[in-house]
């Protein structure tokens, strides 16, 4: 009968921010060593040679080596022989079309290297282990539902997580969850999966490039409500997630790369977090963007809303929206992620780094600087004389910024209103806003009329940290546009340049010259061949009656439209 690992009852899962000590290792390591050579289990038979081993490498000609984390071993000084090798494939299963083997019921893996021949001439023969405990870093997000991805250079623990969290998912959250073992490195060799993935179900992979074709047959077949994937690599592999992702079954799976943005510029692999398309920019959102016409953006939405980069063991960023993640790496900005670690005594920290500017950034991207306290002032209106009275019924204001530096993204604190209309608004528009989770994190806060009167707290966070509230009417998409628009035409008008930076007359000139041909380039190849109305970017007075007559050379209409520093000229076909 094969020997069956004895696990122990497990604890309930310490809540974020807890002690989480209640760690165990189960790793069957005597199993492995006794299909190993006699020399290196002789060399492997302290306490202390098996600490942190991660595998053991047996290569032709080549004395043994034990790999431990940051370094190597040699055991022994005697070298491999084909028969040690020989007596070593004896004692496995089968090796499968991915070259790798294993111990029946064990997670232990070893991979063979073949000479042109097709003879073994090396093994690599990893331990594997079973890590219960782990699963409390990411815990609150596998109760969200969403679709997980963790991503990790080799070695640093991602199929460990994995299997732990199948087991929670299965055990303890009441979850029909299906493993597909490709390589059974998830639940271990043999027939039987290995007790570390509790109820969960294994199907297994007869071979590797037929992995997607698995995926889908579990989710028509069984009825799953999570998928559990190890190492998808594949562009297959990838639709194949979307497929299951939006008929509604949650995936858990990981993928090799160090960090989010290796995932971005990996083509086969980019559809994972939204896919990547290239963008010809108007000559406005060009300007408005500091940023060449042509740009890369994100083209859907991810198939995994949740990403993990593992760093360590034992430290791990969390990206809570990676679509928001993605669209600020295109833009040239650095994402913030939750930082969760365990510290020396076991405790869970979290914490939410500082914005750092990436390299390139251009001014308008800037972080904004610390605000100081400010008194209160009295209630000061939006200056728009062209917009219809009651879109914005009111605004607060209980605080200044006097900063004179450029200022990044509108940081915005939203009270109550839907945050899927509002990031509508922001890509629709393409507004310089960035949502944030906390009060204190925010430049201006927006509610709704309704919202605002149940929430007594937000109204004073806001007050106490100096931020206007801007109460909009309705939560609805058009008005929440005009309420970003507005707020992002308060700060331009809060920032007018000063007598000493007007610009030069070159300067005017050029500006002038290059407002024209804009104007005479949007009638010549847009509103007279293809009858489609333009309108240019904002200008001065002067510059949109200067436009505004050469339209009128064409014989064509033309009519002002915006307020203050973003009013423009919009041309109309015949």
């Amino acid at each position: 009968m094969a020997r069956t690992p004895s696990l122990e009852p497990l604890a309930p899962m310490p809540p974020l921010d807890a002690a989480i000590n209640t760690q165990r290792i189960t790793d069957d390591l005597d199993r492995l060593l006794e299909v190993l050579p006699e020399g290196v289990q002789a060399a492997l038979k302290a306490p202390q040679a098996r600490e942190q081993l991660l595998e053991v490498v047996l290569d032709l000609g080549r004395i043994p080596e034990a790999r431990y984390p940051g370094r190597a071993v040699l055991l022994g000084e005697a070298v491999v022989e084909r028969s040690d090798l020989a007596a070593v494939v004896e004692q496995l299963g089968a090796f499968g079309g991915d070259n790798r083997a294993g111990i029946e019921r064990t997670l232990h893996r070893i991979s063979a290297i073949r000479n042109r021949t097709g003879d073994v001439v090396g093994l690599t023969c990893r331990v594997g282990r079973a890590v219960f405990g782990t699963v409390a870093m990411v815990r609150d997000l596998m109760d969200s539902g969403q679709s997980l991805l963790l991503m990790g250079r080799p070695g640093v623990g991602k199929t460990t997580a994995l299997r732990e969290i199948a087991r929670v998912l299965a055990d303890e959250l009441g979850k029909r969850v299906v493993v597909i073992d490709t390589s059974n490195e998830i639940a271990g060799d043999g027939d039987i999966p290995h007790p570390a993935i509790g109820r969960a179900r294994r199907m297994q992979v007869a071979r590797p490039e037929q992995q997607h074709q698995v995926m889908i047959e579990a989710v028509e077949n069984h009825m799953p409500e999570v998928i559990v994937i190890d190492e998808i690599g594949t562009e297959l592999e990838a639709q194949a997630a979307r497929t299951i992702a939006e008929r509604g079954v949650m995936l858990v799976a990981t993928a090799h790369g160090n960090e989010l943005a290796n995932l971005i510029k990996n083509p086969t692999l980019s559809d994972l977090v939204g896919g990547i398309e290239s963008v010809t920019l108007g000559d406005e959102e060009a300007r408005r963007r500091r940023s060449q016409k042509t740009v890369l953006e994100r083209a859907a939405e991810p198939t995994f809303p949740l990403a993990v980069e593992m760093h360590s063991r034992h430290r791990w960023l969390v990206h809570r929206d990676v679509a928001r993640t993605v669209d600020l790496l295109l833009r040239g900005q650095l994402p913030r992620p939750q930082v969760r670690e365990l510290d020396a005594e076991g405790q869970l920290r979290c914490s939410e780094p500082q914005p750092a500017m990436a390299a390139g950034t251009s001014a308008l991207e800037r972080p904004r600087p610390t605000r100081p306290q400010a008194p209160a002032l009295a209630a000061k209106p939006l200056p728009d004389p062209q917009r219809k009275a009651g879109h914005l019924n009111a605004i607060e204001e209980t605080g200044a910024d006097e900063a004179p530096e450029p200022l990044g993204p509108l940081q915005l604190f939203s009270a109550g209103l839907s945050e899927q209309l509002i990031e509508q608004a922001i890509r629709s528009r393409r507004l310089p806003v960035q949502l944030v989770g906390e009060v204190e994190q925010a430049d201006v806060v927006m509610a709704g009329r309704q919202q605002l009167g149940h929430s007594p707290e937000i109204r004073k966070r806001a007050r106490d940290a100096g931020l206007p509230i801007l109460v909009i009417k309705a939560d609805t998409l058009p008005q929440i546009q005009r309420g970003l628009e507005r707020l992002l035409q308060r700060r331009g008008d809060e920032e007018e340049p000063t007598p000493r930076s007007n610009p030069s007359r070159t300067a005017q000139r050029d500006d002038a010259l290059e407002a024209m041909e804009e104007c005479r380039l949007a009638v010549e190849q847009l509103v007279i061949p293809q009858g489609q109305p333009v309108e240019l970017l904002p200008r001065s007075a002067s510059i949109r009656r200067m436009q505004a007559e050469l339209a009128s050379r064409y014989r064509l209409e033309s009519a002002e439209f915006g307020s203050g520093h973003q009013q423009r000229l919009r041309i109309f076909p015949r």
